[in-house]
């Protein structure tokens, strides 16, 4: 067996069922015709491969049951929510019973049992959503004990506390294949630097959301990331540092083209606005080019939505007052239709030089 992850095998499993049906089809039209034999031989390796990944990692073999791994992530998701909460109110409801001592122990326990907890069910659980469940909780767990441990001890709330946050997210989300707490961890990462750099440029941790410009270094540091960290076992987590990367550079710009008195810069309020208006549909035409050059859907998707979004809301400045309603409405629409066929033809000229390259 040639895969070393689930997802790997999946992606296996979705590839047969491609090629068995486009065989199929060309059987069909007369285009190829194999013998009973090759046919046979061809399906007994098929279903030996379908049968030891379904063995190993409890993968989806038809689309039936990938809709109802569909509702168990979801299931597993929603679970995990309502466990944390559980465990956060339970919390709170017996609190006061406990002595300053029984507290802290049950703050450093609870993490910790539940860490193991999520990495005995990460061996034994092929699905993966068990661990999820037990790996949300695990996170909750802790974010709830730092949290309650510097108020029992009166500690000054400090942007250091997202670190140990983020490094359990990482640590959970690459031991169990959870995207999820990637997500978290990511969140964390972000709201670390930009606070950092808040205080860097003098201002309270707490405040770094008004100057949007903090975001960009964080943003700077997802993009670097795939670059330098491999990720052979988990090849849908680059995805997840790219796309979060530009929604801080756009969002942060986005935010900036209508707020040019929250950036660090000294000058004229109306310049700052327009110098990250161009910025913004510059830097998204770039990343559309870069998207489409490396293959990466989720950045041109990312880069085409804020592209629109950047061009639609100058549009709103420049005729929202001045053109009556209809007229205003009509003219986004052929906008939008100019948009379809300048990413038409992007299409065609990507297809051709694919077609190309397998030349």
């Amino acid at each position: 067996m040639d895969t070393s992850s689930r997802q790997e095998a999946q992606q296996r499993a979705d590839q047969i069922r491609v090629f068995q049906l486009e065989l199929d089809n060309l059987a069909r039209e007369g285009v190829v015709t194999l013998s009973d034999a090759q046919r046979e031989q061809i399906g007994s390796h098929h279903h030996r491969l379908l049968e030891q990944y379904a063995h190993a990692f409890d993968i989806d073999k038809d689309s039936k049951a990938s809709q109802l791994s569909l509702g168990m992530r979801i299931a597993s998701l929603f679970g995990a929510l309502a466990l944390s909460a559980s465990i956060f109110f339970l919390f709170y409801q017996f609190w006061g019973w406990f002595t300053t001592s029984v507290q802290v122990v049950i703050l450093i326990a609870a993490p910790l049992i539940m860490l193991a907890l999520t990495l005995l069910i990460q061996g034994k659980d092929h699905t993966g959503y068990f661990a999820k469940l037990a790996g949300l909780v695990t996170f909750a767990c802790f974010v709830l004990n730092i949290t309650m441990l510097g108020q029992i001890f009166n500690i000054t709330p400090s942007d250091k506390a997202l670190l140990p946050w983020a490094a359990l997210s990482f640590l959970l989300a690459y031991a169990c294949g959870i995207r999820l707490l990637l997500v978290a961890g990511i969140l964390c990462m972000i709201a670390y630097v930009a606070a950092r750099t808040g205080t860097w440029g003098g201002m309270y941790w707490l405040s770094f959301g008004q100057r949007p410009e903090n975001f960009f270094p964080a943003a700077a540091l997802l993009l670097l990331i795939p670059h330098f960290v491999p990720h052979r076992r988990y090849a849908d987590f680059p995805a997840m540092y790219r796309v979060f990367g530009w929604l801080t550079v756009f969002l942060s710009m986005l935010v900036m083209a209508h707020w040019g008195d929250a950036s660090y810069l000294d000058g004229n309020v109306n310049f700052i606005e327009g110098s990250y208006q161009v910025a913004g549909f510059v830097i998204a035409a770039f990343a559309v080019w870069l998207g489409v050059r490396k293959h990466w859907p989720e950045v041109i998707n990312t880069g085409v939505t804020f592209f629109i979004i950047f061009l639609y809301t100058k549009l709103f400045d420049w005729w929202w007052e001045s053109m009556p309603k209809y007229l205003f409405f009509l003219v986004l629409g052929l906008v939008a239709v100019l948009f379809l066929v300048v990413l038409k033809r992007l299409r065609a000229s990507n297809y051709k030089s694919l077609k190309g390259e397998s030349i």
